[in-house]
């Protein structure tokens, strides 16, 4: 086989890993806001143990792209591909990393009285998260440079419930003393899913850097 078509060949067994690692790191993040919403610790724990399967996937692409490297010597656009699958192997091992945080935070919160407004908006964050996680997939796979850009938009609404709700948080812990403990917990939940959507944001910069080479902040 040529050179360009084994180059080629696993260049996609690297595109199909990084999206079944990604399909993965988002219904971990679909499953850890479940299981804090019904409090349910038999998900959360599952979380926990699905972590291993994006470790393993990381494991096999991040080797995958060094060996591509080290035998093809890439350059111009076909290192830039080789490059950006790395960026966005990061981000999508991050993601599922937070994601497992959510779950261990929702198995100390197990019994907890939550806040009312927390389980309303928590859920419309881990929504945006998990839709920036798609679209910065469907970008990628697409070559969508504007799909990717659009992507802030999303991020820009994160933020603005992190930071309505991180005020709302704060406000009734110095309210209720009896509420901290659950109160710390899901003011660190809010993070971790602003911290999901920053790097589901990192998957868009990327796709915008292979397909234009520039290196653009979208937020």
């Amino acid at each position: 086989m040529a050179t360009r078509q084994v180059f080629e060949k696993s260049l996609a067994g690297v595109q199909t890993d990084i999206l079944r690692m990604g399909a993965l790191a988002e219904q971990m993040v679909h499953d850890a806001v479940r299981a804090l919403l019904d409090q349910d610790a038999v998900l959360a724990a599952q979380v926990i143990i699905n972590d291993e399967q994006v470790d393993e996937l990381f494991r096999k692409i991040e080797d995958q792209c060094i060996a591509l490297i080290a035998t093809q010597h890439p350059v111009a656009r076909d290192l830039r591909v080789v490059v950006t699958g790395i960026e966005i192997l990061i981000n999508l091992e991050r993601m599922s990393d937070y994601a497992v945080d959510i779950a261990q935070a929702t198995m100390c919160m197990t019994g907890a009285c939550l806040n009312e407004q927390a389980m309303v908006e928590i859920p419309r964050m881990g929504d945006l998260a998990q839709r920036m996680l798609k679209d910065g997939l469907d970008a990628y796979v697409e070559g969508d440079v504007h799909k990717a850009r659009a992507m802030c938009a999303l991020d820009d609404q994160v933020d603005y419930i992190f930071d309505h709700l991180y005020g709302q948080l704060t406000a009734a812990m110095r309210q209720n003393a009896e509420f901290v403990p659950a109160g710390v917990h899901l003011t660190h939940v809010i993070r971790y899913l602003e911290r999901i959507a920053d790097h589901a944001t990192n998957v868009g910069e990327a796709v915008v850097y292979l397909i234009t080479g520039e290196r653009r902040e979208l937020n």
